[in-house]
């Protein structure tokens, strides 16, 4: 098993990630964190630790070093999917340069504006991407990119958190990838505190990756 804290060079950019590649891994899942989080985000150190456990490697990224995510005044790298779809598309890049991971299947997973990253992503590595899930996320955000995504989409939203939900329908139905699906956990809120809401969203992730990588 390796794990590793590792650096991804990205325009001039050192990117800070936690690598996890357990025995007989199966793919990679890269992580895209929202605006404001970073990839020390327990609820997707929670997921990442799940799908370790299914036989997934995985990448939490951070896709803003610590100088633009201090950037409280104006937070505008944060909401900058061009900037934040290139570097995770990078990271991708990076992969496939490991001689321990450069075969492997790769998969996306995206939280608030890391949702939307990672479909623009998709559409800039596809032929590496091959699967995209969103956690909360705000696939809206991709806006021109959403017809162009092929890779497999999931769209996991919390029933309780209406406003992104509707945000989720309304990009599903801009996407032309053959399959795509809003799956949504009843009773739950944006960040999926309520008892068992986050374990759904990890079971729900697994089983998309397991069945598209």
């Amino acid at each position: 098993m390796v794990s590793a804290s590792v650096t991804i060079p990205s325009d001039g950019a050192a990117l800070a990630g936690d690598l996890e590649i357990p025995a007989g891994v199966r793919a990679m899942v890269l992580f895209a964190h929202g605006s404001g989080s970073s990839r020390h985000s327990p609820r997707n150190r929670a997921v990442a630790t799940a799908l370790q456990l299914a036989g997934f490697g995985t990448l939490l990224l951070d896709l803003l070093t610590e100088e633009e995510s201090e950037d409280a005044v104006t937070g505008r790298h944060r909401f900058d999917i061009g900037l934040l779809s290139r570097r995770l598309a990078h990271a991708v890049d990076w992969l496939e340069r490991r001689a321990d991971t450069a075969d492997l299947p790769v998969g996306l997973f995206g939280a608030s504006t890391g949702a939307a990253a990672a479909l623009v992503a998709a559409t800039e590595r596809p032929q590496r991407v091959s699967a995209v899930v969103s956690r909360g996320g705000r696939p809206d955000l991709a806006d021109d990119a959403l017809p162009l995504v092929s890779a497999p989409v999931l769209l996991i939203v919390g029933g309780d958190d209406e406003v992104v939900l509707d945000l989720n329908h309304r990009a599903a139905e801009r996407l032309s990838a053959a399959a795509h699906h809003v799956h949504v956990v009843p009773g739950a809120t944006h960040l999926f505190p309520e008892p068992g809401a986050l374990e759904q969203v990890a079971e729900l992730a697994a089983g998309w990756f397991r069945e598209h990588l």
